[in-house]
């Protein structure tokens, strides 16, 4: 049976689709009914209908209008597509973002550089970006990034104002946007076997929602604000071009690296590709302290070139802490350090010095508890080898669970 393609039909489904690939909606149904009542209506004012507003280059569309029964308009020929026609979304929001929509698949090795035109700029003023840069400078994800690029994402990211027991993400929806947390308590609940756990708390710093825009899974929490704050929030899109990307050739760097980390070899492939995504990396000069003895702790470390020394305050007769600090250990390429005070949830025991010029992936406190997890009782049985080592060092044990 032969059927014939209506005129017109292949030019109208590549210009949607080439709308779609250019700004990758996060509804690709919601994108379909604006992008086509937009056309609509942009075909009708160049055949100079008064009863529609005409729809011009970048102009935004409005999203209550629907399409009416017209059979003169469905007998249009294929001349009468504009030639003009450029479709706009609207701007991402907390409020558009979608819901219950598969997500769809993005590979960043195919992605090519996009125009300026499909970038979006959210207008700041000085305070704002200053408080912006302020609450990203810590964030890991963009530890790896060149300036512009990291200069971009601020031009992108836009401010969430959230009011107490607001929900900022559910458990299951789709990604839509990524959060740094510039102020306020956010929980972090899980739903098991019907039940509403909290498992945790953002305290006034950090940020949420990479890992559904990572890998498109559903979000695998919600987070919910204990109190009043304010988020800056990064769409979909961007967080692709960019952060994902981005990601992509870090893994390309340093998958080979992650796999020789003996520690790390306990983890499945996928487990440690998550890992790749979530590190950063910091340089430090020869003698250049690292992490101070009885701070608290923040980050695990994996030193990636050079050498850092293990120094730990020795102690007087009477068994006090003094301010000379005795070398116990040192650790090489792929030999980690920091995850002593992560485990046991106390101040950093030894404080770590740069030995030359030297190279550590970082891993933050969140994401090691995250991906981590499976580690701890091969972390914690390597507490009983530090205390060996001291007992050599000290000449007396030396409880570093206490």
């Amino acid at each position: 049976m032969s059927v014939e393609v209506p005129a017109g039909l292949t030019d109208l489904l590549k210009g949607y689709t080439l709308e779609v690939l250019k700004q990758r909606p996060a509804d690709l149904l919601e994108f379909a009914v604006q992008y086509f009542t937009c056309l609509r209506e942009r075909r009708s004012s160049t055949r100079g209908s008064s009863s529609r507003s005409p729809v011009t280059r970048g102009d935004a569309f409005d999203q209550d209008s629907a399409p009416t029964d017209s059979s003169e308009e469905e007998e249009e020929e294929e001349d009468d597509f504009p030639d003009d026609f450029t479709f706009k979304a609207p701007p991402p929001s907390k409020c558009n973002r979608r819901v219950s929509v598969c997500a769809e698949a993005y590979n960043p090795d195919e992605d090519e550089d996009e125009g300026s035109e499909s970038r979006v700029i959210h207008r700041k003023s000085e305070a704002q970006r200053q408080r912006l840069q302020e609450a990203c400078k810590d964030i890991l994800l963009f530890k790896t990034l060149e300036q512009d690029q990291f200069a971009e994402v601020l031009d992108s990211m836009f401010e969430v104002l959230v009011k107490p027991h607001e929900c900022i993400i559910n458990q299951g929806d789709d990604g839509d946007n990524f959060y740094v947390i510039e102020r306020g308590v956010f929980d972090i609940l899980i739903q098991k076997d019907g039940v509403g756990l909290c498992v945790g708390c953002y305290d006034n710093k950090g940020s949420f929602g990479e890992l559904a825009l990572m890998y498109n899974t559903p979000r695998a929490a919600t987070i919910r604000a204990a109190q009043e704050g304010a988020l800056w929030a990064l769409d979909r899109a961007t967080f692709h071009r960019l952060i994902v990307k981005n990601n992509a050739k870090k893994r390309r760097m340093y998958e080979r690296f992650i796999e020789s980390v003996p520690l790390l070899k306990a983890l499945q492939l996928s487990e440690r590709m998550k890992i790749v995504d979530v590190l950063g990396m910091k340089s430090f000069r020869d003698g250049e302290l690292i992490i101070r003895q009885g701070d608290s702790a923040d980050c695990f470390y994996i030193v990636e070139s050079g050498e850092v020394r293990i120094m730990i305050k020795s102690r007087t007769n009477a068994g006090q802490r003094s301010n000379q600090e005795v070398e116990v250990a040192r650790c090489t390429r792929g030999q980690y350090f920091g995850e002593l005070a992560l485990v046991t949830n106390k101040p950093r025991a030894a404080s770590v010095y740069a030995a030359g010029d030297t190279k550590c992936l970082v891993i933050d406190v969140q994401a090691f508890e995250r991906l981590l997890g499976s580690c701890k009782q091969i972390l914690k049985r390597n507490i009983s080898q530090y205390e060996q080592q001291l007992v050599a060092v000290f000449g007396s044990s030396i409880d570093l669970k206490h």
